[in-house]
Parts: C-alpha cells; structure tokens; sequence
C-alpha cells in the first residue's frame, strides 16, 4: 500500500504592472491551480499598489493565494518559477517591472534558508501589498510577534494600497 502524502498549506503572493496586469493574475491562479500536487483553496481580494524600490514603473495589481500542496517547498517553487516563464516572466531589473512575479511566502511552518529558497519570505511583513491580501486569508496568523491582520494595517499607513472592488475581477 503506498505511502500517503502529506499535505501542506502554503501562501503565494502574485503580483503584476506590465500588460493586462488583472488577466495576468487570472491566467496565473488557474495555472497554479492545474499543478499537479497542487489544490488552490482560495484567493484574496485584489489590491492596487505603488511600487516599492526599483525603477520607476507602473503601479502593481496585488493578491495572496492559499494552496494545499503535497509538493516539497523546492518543487513548489520550481512550478511557481515555471508559471512566471510561461507568462512571459523576464528577470532583468531587481525589482522591475514584471508581467507576473509569484513568490512562495510560507509553507506551513517550515523554515528554509538556502541559496534558492527562504521560507517564511524575508522582506513580506514590511510589504503591505503581501500582507493585505495575507491578512484577509489568515487574519490571526502570527509573523514576528503581530498578527497578520495588525501588520498588514501598521503597513497601510505608511504604503499606498488600495483594495479593490470585486467588481474590478
């Protein structure tokens, strides 16, 4: 009898500012949803946000998906790196702009920290276009001493977010 997988809840941020930036985000999430190991669960409202850092460059469409995965956390990434390929992905500038960047944010308590991978991801508890979106899917998760739901609004004050209608998607 094999042996049983097992499953684990992982969080995805996805964003875009090139192109059609919200059929950029829909063309992702179903591609994430067709990997194999892969079950999306839910998806956050859609924020509009400034960029943070970089070039000068167009604003960001923003949201946070949840997935329950029986992959490990490099193959994870690996198929996150695949879907940023297909979606025409072209790593040029740090922090450039992008048709679509999805960064694997947590994978259920795991800590990582190798050349290819840190987990949790390392600059997201200072990004409010990850914790917003976060914080909708897992208020009362804890990052560094706060909940998901305080951080992301201590952010808010000090970054420009906006969430958007559902009407928008």
């Amino acid at each position: 009898m094999p042996e049983a997988q097992t499953e684990h809840t992982a969080y995805i941020a996805l964003g875009s500012n090139l192109g059609d930036k919200r059929a950029n985000l829909e063309k992702a999430i179903e591609l994430l949803g067709s990997i194999p190991g892969v079950q999306l669960k839910r998806v956050a409202s859609y924020y509009r946000t400034a960029p943070l850092g970089g070039p000068v460059q167009d604003w960001y469409l923003n949201t946070v998906a949840e997935v329950s995965t029986v992959l490990e956390p490099h193959r994870l990434l690996a198929a996150l790196l695949k879907i940023e390929e297909k979606l025409g992905r072209v790593r040029t500038v740090r922090w450039g702009p992008r048709t679509i960047d999805l960064d694997l944010l947590l994978y259920g308590r795991r800590e990582i920290c190798d050349a290819a991978l840190t987990l949790p991801h390392p600059r997201m508890t200072g990004r409010a276009f990850v914790m917003a979106p976060l914080a909708e899917l897992a208020p009362g998760l804890i990052l560094q001493g706060k909940t998901a739901s305080e951080l992301a609004g201590e952010l808010a004050r000090s970054q420009s977010i906006e969430k958007l209608d559902p009407t928008y998607y």
